[in-house]
């Protein structure tokens, strides 16, 4: 009997800003789930700190893991960097995870939302190249030796890459090197991948691609997982705002919406993987990551 993958649906519109925020441009958490009569049912919170955006997905996770229902939990950041980063960084085992960690140890991200992102962007500027570069962007007050306000000069054929080759298939999408001004993808990958490791490291999770392979998903490969996390571009599933709601709000609910449908079709799965085998997939799985239904 063919079989969704899926129970429920939550995605993340993630925010790196220094100060508790709501409304647009914060963290919004879109859940779609089945209620009481079964039937699937929608919707937004909007935390105003990480700090509460984290203790809300662990409680719907948790509800979730209690009615045996499996859920795919989409960010709206990358889970991985350009491929070389890791080995630029002097950093052992597994790229993906040694990164992840490397995070987790380094970024500070305090209740009211204040955060040293771009102490560490200039300290990992400091240890992978000795100069203010590839990480850029930063109020004036936060420029330093390491890290400029602007953009200091183009990736030459030496650096590591501007883009992961995800970035390039989204079309539009930011480079992670960007920590500041409007699309700052730097500020939530350093401040969202903390995040990312302590809840999965908290169940019973799969990282996609990560953990499990670059390729379509079966209900076998997910039977003994609570959740996959994975990468998500929401600008892809582009919803129109109904009465009342913002974008933000709009973008987690379409991504939500798209999955499920998906899903319910027995289509879902396929996007997990490129149409064909893949010479990018070796950096794809090890260290760069995927996003969820860029075109391979």
């Amino acid at each position: 009997m063919t079989q969704r993958l899926f129970q429920a649906y939550v995605m993340v519109d993630w925010s790196a800003a220094s100060k508790p925020t709501t409304g647009p441009d914060s963290i919004w958490v879109g859940v779609l789930k089945r209620n009481v009569r079964f039937q699937m049912a929608f919707d937004a919170h909007n935390p105003a700190t990480r700090i509460e955006a984290e203790k809300l997905l662990n409680s719907v996770l948790d509800d979730l893991k209690r009615k045996g229902e499996r859920a795919l939990v989409g960010f709206d950041f990358p889970l991985g960097f350009p491929r070389g980063t890791a080995a630029a960084l002097k950093l052992a085992g597994d790229p993906w995870r040694a990164l992840m960690d490397f995070a987790v140890k380094e970024v500070k991200d305090k209740p009211d939302n204040t955060n040293n992102r771009f102490q560490v962007g200039a300290k990992m500027n400091r240890l992978m190249t000795g100069e203010a570069f590839p990480f850029w962007g930063a109020p004036a007050r936060d420029e330093q030796t390491m890290l400029s306000a602007k953009r200091p000069r183009e990736h030459g054929p030496g650096d590591l890459p501007e883009l992961r080759f995800a970035d390039e298939a989204a079309k539009g999408a930011s480079s992670i090197w960007k920590l500041y001004y409007q699309g700052s993808v730097g500020g939530q990958a350093l401040t969202g991948m903390p995040v990312v490791k302590r809840l999965r490291d908290a169940r019973a999770v799969k990282v996609w691609p990560f953990e499990t392979g670059w390729k379509p998903l079966a209900p076998a490969d997910v039977a003994d997982t609570e959740a996959v996390f994975a990468e998500i571009y929401p600008s892809l599933y582009a919803a129109k705002p109904a009465a009342g709601e913002i974008k933000d709000q709009a973008q987690v609910r379409g991504a939500c919406e798209r999955f499920n449908a998906l899903d319910e079709k027995f289509q879902l799965g396929a996007l997990f993987g490129p149409a064909k085998d893949d010479k990018r997939r070796d950096a794809i799985e090890r260290e760069e990551g995927w996003i969820l239904g860029a075109n391979a």
